[in-house]
């Protein structure tokens, strides 16, 4: 668990994930006294904000008394990483795209063999059927 709060008929709180990847939220009611209140019902607002845009940089600046010229610092250096990140992403991409190409073009080389050689063989058995046809039949 990387947050776990308890509140009472409201809350609110704010979370900011410092690792990429996956995230689950689970809630929990734990008690049903609160829900006499509203006639039975619950009511949970979730607002997500994900992407480049989830920074509210003039609270931070408030926040940690920074200049104008930090602050703007702070997002150049925060785009930077997020550059970099895509730019590691891509690479994966680009690689697996590679593996790929070079597995199917090995594949079509040995359908390529394999198909010649079933040619070659028919065609030398076919051969070999005509001669001793022929022979049997006096032809030649």
């Amino acid at each position: 668990n990387l947050l776990a709060r308890q509140y009472g008929p409201r809350g609110s709180f704010t979370f900011t994930s410092q690792s990429p990847g996956e995230h689950q939220i689970c809630l929990h009611l734990e008690s049903i006294r609160f829900a006499l209140f509203y006639d039975g019902k619950l009511a949970i607002h979730l607002d997500m904000q994900l992407g480049e845009h989830t920074n509210d940089y003039t609270e931070l600046a408030a926040n940690d008394k920074l200049t104008l010229l930090h602050l703007r610092i702070q997002q150049l250096v925060e785009q930077v990483e997020k550059i970099q990140k895509e730019q590691e992403y891509q690479r994966w991409r680009e690689e697996r795209f590679r593996q790929t190409s070079e597995s199917t073009n090995q594949r079509v080389l040995w359908w390529f063999i394999l198909q010649t050689f079933i040619l070659v063989a028919t065609g030398i058995w076919q051969m070999q059927h005509l001669k001793s046809f022929f022979k049997a039949k006096k032809l030649v």
